[in-house]
């Protein structure tokens, strides 16, 4: 049977023309040494797709498709095969009838996953064809360790919530808050909060978001910098679960009608983790962003941060130096934050004197005097900062410049022997520069003052336990700006991408790595500023007389190394 079925393929194949003669005989040969599925190495080398090839067994081997989506599997029969097992060999149970058990694969010809059901199960297999990726989303959706089971556990302790004890949805003006609070401190509403933000830090999220809709309410992670559907929770419990975050977070539960800001922490296996809030009144009530501040990212300083040696060694070179500025720009949530902290980190001794003036305080770290600046009572960046100057400090790190006052207080500053370091929200290194200068900053107090400029991204990177290479047309390339006579030099044939598994839940990416542009400033670069020259101008310079790499050559860099995929590095980078 083994036989006839692999030839069957194998005419079928050649019989339509589907796939080139040289092409099959190379899966055959890999098929050998591998004895993987002939289907899976077909679609893995790119010699067939995946359509085409279910279309084609279905037709000419009599494998029925099957649309998932239409049926509903009974438990009974998700029992017969084990989770691990149908992930596995990616196959569902369907149905059965007798002592036959129709299963639903991607690759019928996968001979070891049927023998192994049938000796698992005593029974005979029959079989029907289904897109792999149709069956990984009913796998999530029946077995258990997904969001979905994730959201079934919470629907089920949200169930104990008796019905009296529930808070009627009516128009927020109206919303009894002491019926809110008293169910809020109930034990299934303790629990399913709980399970959020225990689930949040399993899953890597950074950011949790609860969004109250007409019907429901939406829970939604962000993992590697992507906003992911996790869960919905039934509208009836949306007061007391708002109620509840805002009891751990100190906040006043009665205020509906204005936006709130706290903070709280929890304990995770050994680990504090803070949680910073923000509430925000919305049209269907108050929708909910917690970011998770995890003191473990901070501390692994700045080695661990993934950045290229090239940029990572300018960047500390300029860290030597015993006083002067340090900017770091990028937009919200291009890890500036992590890669100040981990600097302050690496100078945190008992000899400095360090100061952090910030809006929020985002992690609070030990032997640092840290300032939450306060503007709705005067406390701004730029009084916050003359206040400190006279606390006798060494090292200052201003949250972000914003406008004149604190730009020229912080420059000054650096002149008068403290080192500070800041953020300023630019699309590059060189931008910074000039961004300073439109704020009113003399030219000849930024050439005096700045050590290095730089600017950083965050991109996702790939999957290991999925990572596989692919080729990319030489045009392709040439029409993104690489330079395919330099790959070659370097003997960089392939380029790689995530296939999509259970680890990364099927989008190909696992974490995420910084890229980094660093701009150190020298006498020419001092002389340009002086001269009031266009960021165009010194970044045409950095580039060809100090060989800077730009945020786009470090993408294109961990591209080749296999680090991230070229569509992560256009997502993120734009062409120089």
């Amino acid at each position: 049977m083994i036989a006839s079925l692999k030839e069957r393929l194998v005419k079928v194949l050649t019989d339509g023309h589907l796939v080139k003669k040289q092409d099959l005989d190379k899966a055959l040969e890999i098929q050998k040494k591998s004895r993987g599925s002939l289907g899976k190495i077909l679609i893995d080398q790119g010699f067939i797709t995946h359509k085409a090839l279910m279309v084609a067994v279905s037709e000419q081997l009599g494998v029925p498709p099957i649309d998932l989506s239409k049926y509903k599997i009974g438990h009974e029969i998700l029992k017969l095969i084990p989770e691990k097992v149908a992930r596995q060999y990616s196959v569902l149970p369907f149905s059965k009838i007798g002592n036959v058990l129709t299963i639903v694969m991607s690759d019928p010809l996968d001979v070891l996953a049927i023998d192994d059901i049938k000796t698992m199960t005593h029974l005979k297999v029959d079989i029907a064809i289904a897109p792999e990726n149709e069956i990984k989303e009913t796998i999530n959706s029946y077995y258990g360790t997904t969001a979905h089971s994730h959201a079934q556990e919470i629907t089920k302790i949200l169930e104990e919530v008796k019905a009296e004890d529930e808070v009627e949805v009516v128009e927020e003006e109206k919303i009894d808050v002491s019926e809110a609070a008293e169910e809020s401190q109930t034990a299934p509403i303790v629990k399913v909060v709980s399970l959020i933000l225990n689930e949040a830090i399993k899953k890597r999220a950074s950011d949790i978001h609860i969004e109250p809709c007409e019907k429901f309410l939406k829970v939604r992670y962000r993992i590697d910098g992507a906003l992911h559907d996790i869960l919905t929770l039934p509208n009836k419990n949306k007061n007391a679960i708002l109620a509840r975050i805002k009891i751990m977070s100190r906040l006043d539960i009665t205020e509906t009608r204005m936006p709130q800001d706290g903070r709280f922490k929890i304990h995770f296996k050994g680990k504090e983790i803070d949680f910073r809030i923000s509430v925000l009144p919305v049209t269907f009530g108050g929708k909910v962003v917690m970011r998770i501040l995890d003191k473990s990212n901070i501390s692994v300083g700045l080695d661990k941060l993934g950045f290229l040696p090239a940029p990572l060694s300018i960047f500390k070179t300029a860290l030597t130096r015993p006083y002067g500025m340090i900017l770091v720009t990028g937009p919200t949530g291009s890890g500036k934050s992590t890669t100040l902290y981990s600097i302050i980190n690496q100078l945190n001794t008992q000899e400095r004197n360090i100061i952090t003036l910030e809006d929020p305080v985002e992690y609070e770290t030990e032997g640092v005097t840290q300032i939450a600046a306060r503007p709705e009572i005067g406390l701004t960046f730029a009084v916050g900062l003359k206040s400190v100057l006279r606390q006798s400090p060494d090292i200052i790190m201003v949250g972000e410049i914003r406008d004149f006052e604190t730009a020229d207080i912080a420059i000054k500053a650096s002149l008068t022997g403290q080192f500070i370091l800041s953020t300023l929200h630019t699309n590059d290194s060189c931008g910074a520069i000039t961004r300073l200068i439109d704020m009113g900053v003399e030219p000849f107090l930024v050439a005096s003052s700045l050590i290095l400029s730089s600017a950083q991204r965050l991109m996702r990177k790939i999957c290991e336990n999925c990572k596989e290479e692919i080729e990319i047309p030489e045009n392709v390339l040439k029409r993104i700006g690489i330079d395919t006579h330099e790959l070659r030099k370097r003997e960089a044939k392939n380029f790689y991408k995530g296939r999509g598994c259970s680890r990364c839940n099927d989008t190909g990416y696992y974490g995420r790595v910084g890229i980094l542009e660093a701009l150190l400033i020298d006498d020419p670069i001092r002389g340009m500023i002086m001269k009031k020259a266009s960021s165009d101008q010194i970044k045409e310079y950095a580039v060809k007389e100090k060989h800077m790499l730009t945020l786009r050559d470090n993408a294109v860099e961990n591209c080749i190394i296999g680090v991230t995929t070229l569509e992560e590095m256009l997502r993120v980078t734009s062409e120089d």
